[in-house]
């Protein structure tokens, strides 16, 4: 679980919410590993020190960019209905 302070309290729930359902998995714990599978990173379970910046960087590009979509979809949809 991330110590990152979440600029709205209560957030990190949905969240991760987000972070399973567009990984396509169930656990948002399993979602950096289903992004690493997705871009050919083979990232493991526990210590992943072999990796590159480059390599960390595509899986956490990947995850963080489809949850930024996502959020700006979503603040679209609001603002159509009002």
């Amino acid at each position: 679980m991330s110590k990152r302070k979440l600029l709205v309290p209560g957030s990190r729930d949905a969240l991760n919410e987000m972070k399973a359902r567009i990984s396509g998995t169930g656990n948002p714990s399993e979602a950096k590993f289903e992004a690493a599978r997705e871009v050919g990173v083979p990232l493991q379970k526990g210590y992943n020190g072999h990796l590159s910046s480059a390599e960390n960087g595509k899986v956490g590009g990947q995850l963080g960019g489809r949850m930024v979509q996502e959020l700006i979809k979503m603040a679209k949809e609001k603002m159509d209905r009002s």
